[in-house]
């Protein structure tokens, strides 16, 4: 794989040491310089120049490593979708720290087993939502310790590297230290100190870890490096020739490569990246007719619906429109392809371990191509199918997808089974999805081998849902398989049997898992068995759809019964 970079040192004019390139923090500097007064984030009511953008994150930087951040250090970001988010993600990064991003929709169930596996040393928490979402009660109810800390040394037993917690954006008083303690500690340090860091940080080191789930019970933390993360921007950039002039609206979760992969592509060209801290309808086409973006990155199906039916799309003036970009059935495409006639329909596939998406739609290429396949592999990445047994097939035969190429991880934090697993001796990374290579070489993607469910675009673990659900007392066994649903595309329908003599109904189920797991992976259905079709070994989940109705749909935002 061709994934090394010079590693000798770069100057600035003047002399002092320049941040590489190649890294996250160097293509922040990059823009900062040659687009200094374009316009470079927007959220919110808030927006800045990629000039200012920098400066804002040279004073993060400057307070990071004023609590002692180290090079290498994992800090981790729990927080709503916000400004501050984007500034520390990108000082964590500038000064050579790693950013561990954990999903906004994590709850304590998920909180215990993530902050620990990943080693985080310094927490970010963001109380903007907490009206929401508070974290404040959930991380201390996994640990307890934080009940009695406000600051100063922190030991915690079931997370021994956590030494730091800081709130950001929580206009309430509180014990814990706030974004001030970042404030205080970047005025020991200076501009200078923080670009003599930056300019240590390699291609080759680790930038960011994002737990993607797969066939495990538990996520696992994914490691991406600065050079895969530029590289595939740059990529991304290429695949919808952005330049300066393009806005990029992206209304996903910034714990997703379906966010951090779009602007490190804006970085990459001068664009500006347009985000939302909450996709609601109203609030997007609000903002769509203000800011009249060049490119949607909408990702999902339930987006753009939400769009093209709001009573206001009428107003949105698509003239500046030239790509949309959605993920979903070939005739729902072809629909929203009639709803936004100026722009290309942009198909994708991809995953976190491939660092988000290697493979987009050439936009070049004729609408029936475009609309059906996801498009080529790009430059510096290879894909193939291969058969059960490990043999490439021809072009047009279904298989594993496999790709391998600079954009393949570094590998799952803490677990070298899982990823040599992940990843064979030939650099194949297996997907572990099926597909098969279709017209113009184009890759078709064909669903998933493996036991996993997609829901709203979040990769869930069906055994990690049974194992949690196993946890009731009355349950006995609990087995989960996905279903389709019109809003997230997939979600969960749980069968369970109880232990003799137990009695449970539904809502029992629900209150079980409400507030403990996050929200999306609720089970929608329930449905209660005495018995199970079984092969020699192994339930037939696909027997327990045949006849399944989709009636008796949960809402989990109903109040549970106590």
């Amino acid at each position: 794989m061709e994934t090394t970079v010079a590693n000798t040192a770069l100057l600035e004019p003047d002399g002092n040491a320049a941040p590489h390139p190649m890294t996250v923090g160097g293509t922040l500097q990059a823009a900062a310089k040659r687009f200094a007064d374009r316009p470079a984030l927007v959220y919110d009511g808030q927006e800045a120049t990629y000039a200012e953008l920098f400066e804002q994150v040279i004073e993060r930087a400057r307070g990071l490593i004023g609590l002692g951040v180290k090079a290498g250090d994992h800090v981790g970001i729990l927080a709503p979708n916000c400004w501050d988010y984007v500034v520390l993600y990108y000082a964590i990064d500038l000064v050579g720290a790693c950013a561990v991003l954990l999903n906004a929709r994590y709850r304590p169930d998920d909180l215990s087993y993530v902050i620990p596996k990943s080693r985080i040393e310094l927490l970010l928490v963001g109380g903007h939502a907490h009206d929401f979402c508070d974290y404040r009660p959930m991380l201390t109810e996994v640990f307890p310790e934080l009940a009695d800390w406000s600051g100063g040394e922190l030991k915690v037993a079931a997370a021994p590297a956590l030494r730091m917690i800081v709130e950001v954006g929580d206009d309430r008083p509180g014990p814990w230290p706030t974004i001030a303690v970042l404030e205080q500690a970047a005025a020991a340090v200076d501009r200078q100190t923080v670009l003599e860091r930056a300019a240590a940080v390699r291609p080759e080191d680790i930038g960011l870890i994002i737990f993607s789930s797969g066939t495990t019970s538990r996520p696992k933390a994914c490691m991406l490096t600065h050079l895969s993360l530029s590289r595939m921007g740059k990529a991304m950039a290429g695949s919808f020739r952005l330049t300066e002039e393009d806005r990029v609206w992206d209304p996903l979760p910034l714990f997703h490569m379906s966010t951090i992969l779009p602007m490190a592509g804006c970085r990459a060209t001068g664009a500006c990246f347009v985000g939302m801290s909450h996709f609601s309808p109203d609030a997007a086409m609000e903002l769509l007719i203000e800011r009249s973006p060049t490119v949607h990155y909408a990702g999902f199906p339930t987006i753009i619906s939400a769009l093209v039916t709001h009573p206001d799309f009428a107003r949105y003036d698509q003239s500046a429109l030239r790509i949309n970009h959605v993920v979903g059935p070939v005739d729902l495409m072809r629909r929203y392809g009639t709803l936004f006639p100026g722009a290309k329909y942009v198909n994708s596939y991809g995953l976190t371990e491939a660092t988000g998406v290697p493979c987009y739609s050439n936009i070049d290429d004729p609408d029936d191509v475009l609309f059906a396949t996801s498009g080529p592999i790009c430059e510096g990445m290879d894909v193939a199918i291969f058969d059960e047994d490990g043999v490439k097939v021809p072009d047009g035969a279904p298989g594993e997808i496999r790709v391998r190429g600079f954009g393949v991880f570094a590998g799952y934090f803490d677990d070298d089974v899982a990823t040599a697993a992940a990843v064979d001796t030939d650099d194949w990374l297996h997907t572990g999805d099926l597909g098969r290579i279709g017209p113009m070489g184009r890759l078709v993607y064909e669903g998933r081998l493996k036991d996993m469910l997609k829901i709203g675009g979040e990769n869930v673990a069906a055994v990690e849902l049974e194992s949690f659900l196993a946890t009731h007392p009355a349950i006995r066994m609990a087995q989960v398989v996905g279903v389709p649903d019109e809003r997230l595309m997939e979600v969960a329908a749980a069968f369970i049997e109880l232990n003799p003599g137990a009695s449970l109904e539904t809502q029992d189920v629900i209150a079980h898992c409400a507030g403990r797991i996050a929200s999306y992976k609720i089970p929608r259905y329930v449905r209660f068995v005495e018995s199970w079709p079984m092969s020699a070994t192994k339930v037939q989940k696909f027997e327990l759809l045949r006849g399944f109705k989709a009636d008796g749909k949960i809402d989990p935002s109903a109040k549970p019964r106590v």
